[in-house]
């Protein structure tokens, strides 16, 4: 009889430390703080200079824009992503490219890569190689921290 009430007790004890651990996991989840837009940019761009496979593509249009306005995020419990202010004018470079007879038409944000850049050369027209993800061909770069597609 003793030995089923320490048994017992050990159990409890043990569900115990689970709940705590699992609140404690829930509480991380919730409360640290969420990556900028870009460092997800940033990542993705490694990722994709890694990973990619090289295609040949074809500028469509290189144009400044402003920036989006910022987003209201859903909160949950009080946490969410906060926008950065930036008003600095993104420069954008639209392109193609086909991979196994289709067609991709896409954008790339190079704001802040301009030292891989040569602007005189970025024209309408102009060939471009563009490495993009085999496993999804329409998630793609033209300009990466170290590498750039422009001739």
């Amino acid at each position: 009889m003793l030995n089923f009430v320490f048994l017992e007790l050990n159990v409890m004890l043990a569900m115990a430390a689970a709940a705590l651990v699992g609140i404690a996991l829930i509480g991380y989840a919730f409360s640290r703080p969420a990556e900028s837009s870009e460092t997800v940019e940033r990542k993705r761009r490694l990722h994709l200079n890694q990973i990619g496979r090289i295609a040949e593509g074809q500028i469509v249009e290189f144009g400044e824009h402003p920036p989006e306005p910022p987003t209201k995020s859903k909160k949950l419990f009080g946490f969410g992503a906060r926008p950065l202010p930036d008003n600095q004018l993104r420069q954008l470079v639209s392109y193609s490219y086909a991979i196994s007879g289709v067609t991709y038409h896409t954008a790339q944000d190079i704001t802040g890569l301009e030292g891989q850049i040569r602007f005189e050369r970025l024209v309408a027209g102009q060939p471009a190689s563009v490495k993009y993800d085999p496993s999804n061909p329409s998630d793609s770069i033209l300009v990466a921290d170290d590498w750039s597609g422009l001739r």
